[in-house]
């Protein structure tokens, strides 16, 4: 049995002369809640980049369950089953909520259906449709969006943003999940909803997650272990609470 959900080994991407992170190496255990944190531009966003294949690693590679993804495109690499959420959510806003997760279905074995088949509206075509439909609105009512389908999405609550792009990032059936700070600006209430959402999709969805925050209450509320970048750079890891208590990590968050 492959030890690691995701491997990373001395993953970095430099731009021009700028080492934008540099030498990688997260080992990431199945069902972990794993939190990448560090001080603004620390490189926690272009490490999500390249696993999910907006980047190409300059050095380095990575691994999904033994397979290395370096150098696929974002789709191959979503197929094989990695999935992310964003800093700035992005739904399709004038869509319904029902039709956003939809989208997430779209690429599923299961609902696959020739461009023959939905052009000339054969019935395999509404066949495929209404089982979409279905399915979308399992995941809805386990997030507890059910009633809101029909909604647009923009018009939805903040809170409830954040659910629908989790809702529909797990459509895709993914093995590993990365949510790019999740509790951006959401009130206490809400992210402690997140938390309990997060630990909900860890376990009901047979999940691994590997999150962006600086909310410190909710890394330490729900994170296993965390790695802390400073200027692209690995400055410590290891279990939470030692890792946040650690000298040269204070120091980076909060200067000398």
């Amino acid at each position: 049995m492959q030890e690691y959900v995701l491997e990373t080994k001395g993953l970095g991407i430099s731009f021009g002369g700028l080492k934008a992170a540099q030498d990688i190496n997260l080992k990431i255990k199945k069902n972990e809640i794993y939190g990448l944190i560090g001080p603004n531009g620390a490189g926690k966003t272009t490490i999500f980049n390249m696993l999910t294949g907006v980047y190409k690693p300059t050095t380095g590679t990575f691994f999904l369950n033994g397979e290395e993804l370096k150098g696929l495109s974002q789709e191959k690499i979503n197929h094989k089953g990695i999935a992310r959420t964003f800093q700035n959510i992005r739904l399709f806003n004038n869509m319904t909520v029902v039709r956003n997760v939809m989208v997430g279905l779209h690429d599923r074995p299961e609902f696959k259906c020739s461009l023959i088949e939905s052009l000339l509206r054969l019935p395999r075509h509404f066949k495929v449709e209404h089982a979409m439909r279905e399915r979308a609105k399992e995941l809805l009512d386990i997030f507890g969006l059910l009633e809101d389908r029909n909604n647009l999405a923009y018009n939805l609550p903040y809170g409830k943003q954040r659910k629908l792009e989790i809702a529909r990032a797990i459509a895709t059936h993914p093995k590993l999940l990365l949510l790019d700070e999740p509790a951006a600006g959401m009130n206490p209430q809400e992210t402690a909803e997140l938390m309990d959402t997060i630990r909900f999709v860890r376990d009901k969805f047979d999940m691994t997650i590997l999150l962006i925050e600086h909310d410190m209450s909710l890394v330490t509320g729900i994170c296993d272990n965390v790695t802390v970048l400073n200027f692209g750079m690995t400055l410590a890891e290891g279990r939470v609470t030692d890792t946040l208590n650690n000298p040269e990590v204070i120091k980076a968050y909060l200067g000398d």
